[in-house]
């Protein structure tokens, strides 16, 4: 937590102390995520409620500690405005976030708990932000021999994605539905070649639509996978319509939903899911009604605020 403001810090800690306790409106994603641990990877109760906030009182102590400096409240609230709106976020999901750090801690410790994950699961990555020069990830794991199925025997995935995409396939596989992994990471190269090709077969209009640039794409990641036929018909498939209900449990959200191109830029693309991992997954169903670019766009612009808050304070 240590690139948060002091503005924020200060704010936060007032919250909390006001508050006296957690969020009483739910199950938030760090609490998801606690219970994730518990009982799906063995970890006992009292390990897994070792969150990087710690308890109550411990927060209470460490925010305050760190906001060795203080700025007026207000200060905060109008960061938190501009960044809504330099997001594009809709004004009905600001609205409720503002009303939730108005109420109690919940938003913002949900957000610091995700910032203090792998940089790599909220990074922007759309037609407007790209990917560091050539990104390579260097955790690739190859794809096969689970409880899924491929169709290429050359797929890779980071290894966290990979191993949370066991887990689900496992799941699915229990109920009787089988995945079937269709794409995976591209390199900057074979993004060349896919881009190229698609706009030699559809014109770059279309291509555009639902092709990202070299650079650009999500499968560069490693985190993000293509499923099924990678077509429409894929939403009513067995595997489809299960992955809609349940890919979310296990860190794996939709990038561009139905009814969205123009805040994604992409079509409707039923088949493509990125991982975000499980508590940023819930941080997106929670507070951005399950759109994970609102979600990224607003991370995004919390990190560039932060970065230019502590320059101009260097």
């Amino acid at each position: 937590m240590g690139n948060f403001t002091k503005g924020a810090f200060f704010l936060l800690a007032a919250v909390l102390v006001s508050c006296g306790a957690e969020s009483q409106r739910g199950v938030s994603p760090r609490d998801s995520a606690v219970q994730d641990a518990g009982e799906e990877t063995g970890v006992s109760e009292d390990a897994a409620s070792e969150s990087p906030e710690g308890d109550l009182e411990d927060a209470i102590a460490r925010l305050s500690r760190a906001a060795d400096g203080t700025q007026p409240a207000g200060d905060f609230w109008n960061r938190l405005r501009l960044i809504l709106e330099k997001a594009e976020i809709p004004e009905d999901i600001s609205r409720n976030i503002l009303s939730t750090v108005m109420e109690s801690p919940s938003f913002i410790l949900d957000l610091l708990f995700c910032l203090e994950g792998d940089p790599f699961l909220y990074a922007l990555v759309d037609k407007q932000h790209a990917l560091p020069d050539r990104y390579e990830p260097s955790d690739l794991v190859p794809l096969g021999g689970g409880s899924y199925r491929v169709s290429r025997d050359d797929l890779r995935l980071r290894e966290a994605a990979a191993l949370s995409l066991e887990e689900m396939a496992a799941a699915a596989k229990k109920e009787g539905v089988i995945i079937t992994v269709s794409s995976a990471y591209r390199s900057f190269d074979y993004q060349v070649e896919v881009y190229e090709r698609n706009v030699r077969e559809m014109g770059k209009a279309a291509a555009d639509r639902e092709s990202a640039r070299p650079g650009f794409s999500q499968h560069q990641t490693g985190l993000t996978a293509d499923f099924g036929s990678i077509t429409d018909a894929f939403a009513e498939t067995e595997a489809g319509r299960w992955m809609a209900a349940n890919a979310g449990r296990f860190g794996w959200s939709l990038s561009f939903p139905q009814g969205y191109e123009d805040v994604t830029g992409y079509r409707w693309e039923s088949w493509h899911f990125r991982y975000t991992g499980k508590e940023l997954n819930a941080f997106i169903d929670a507070y951005f009604g399950g759109i994970q670019q609102y979600a990224l766009r607003f991370i995004h612009e919390w990190k560039t605020a932060e970065q230019t808050a502590s320059s101009v304070q260097e």
